[in-house]
């Protein structure tokens, strides 16, 4: 199994800590935020290949980082892409980004893929076995508790088996508090419609609009996330990691 992390943002709500350093790789209590990530997916069991999809501000800091990480870890083993963007206007966006690592020939088999600002106080090797169990495309969820702020996120209902029922991005009269995080599984089947999805012209930026365009056409199952988890998209939300993370370890 392979992990696609998803680092090709510019993070321009964060400046300017994010004018120089890419956001994944701002520090967490006292580490790199991408490293919390890859702690925590790094449970799973069977994941033989990490990689890491930039632009072309920041593909040198995550080569160093990863050249870094390995001396830690000699049996990580990542690549790292260049999508060749240099700024917000000329971005691939988070699925046009996944598409373009598809299409260098390097994904083998199911594909974990992660954004690389989440995250989580919990391990997520549940969430590997549940995918290999469901043998189908997941979606990880997580239960925010607050109808006004899912708003900003996407809206997701499921049925008793936790199949996708409805899925809103971003929705302005939500009925469930139940969102859709930027942790995903595709078995080999699913990697493959990502390129049809592309092909009909449908939106390339948010990675949740695939799954919206795939839940009708396929079922897609849910995993709930156990635990704290946090999208890093403020300074605000930032500070709050840093000293949870902090007080936990």
């Amino acid at each position: 199994m392979q992990v696609l992390v998803l680092a090709a943002g510019y993070a321009t709500r964060l400046y300017p800590l994010t004018i120089n350093q890419p956001k994944p790789l701002l520090e967490v209590a006292g580490r790199p935020m991408l490293e919390h990530v890859v702690e925590k997916i790094g449970t799973i069991a069977g994941i033989e290949e990490w990689l890491i999809v930039t632009n072309q501000k920041f593909t040198g800091h995550f080569e160093r980082w990863s050249e870094e990480y390995q001396k830690k870890c000699p049996d990580f083993k990542c690549q790292v892409f260049n999508d060749g963007s240099t700024n917000d206007s000329d971005k691939l966006g988070a699925i046009g980004d996944i598409h373009f690592v598809l299409s260098k020939g390097v994904v083998k088999e199911g594909l974990i893929v992660i954004a690389g600002d989440n995250l989580f106080s919990d391990s997520l090797s549940d969430f590997g076995r549940y995918c290999q169990e469901v043998k189908g495309p997941v979606l990880g969820v997580y239960d925010i508790g607050c109808l006004e702020e899912i708003k900003k996120y996407s809206s997701i209902e499921v049925d008793a088996q936790g199949k996708i029922e409805s899925f809103e991005e971003k929705p302005t009269a939500p009925k469930s508090t139940l969102l859709g995080i930027a942790l995903y599984y595709y078995p080999p089947e699913v990697v493959k419609m990502l390129q049809t999805y592309i092909e009909e012209g449908n939106n390339p930026d948010q990675p949740g609009r695939f799954v919206q365009w795939l839940y009708p056409r396929l079922p897609v199952h849910t995993w709930k996330v156990p635990g704290l988890w946090y999208d890093i998209g403020s300074k605000e939300t930032l500070e709050e990691a840093n000293r949870i993370f902090s007080a936990r370890q």
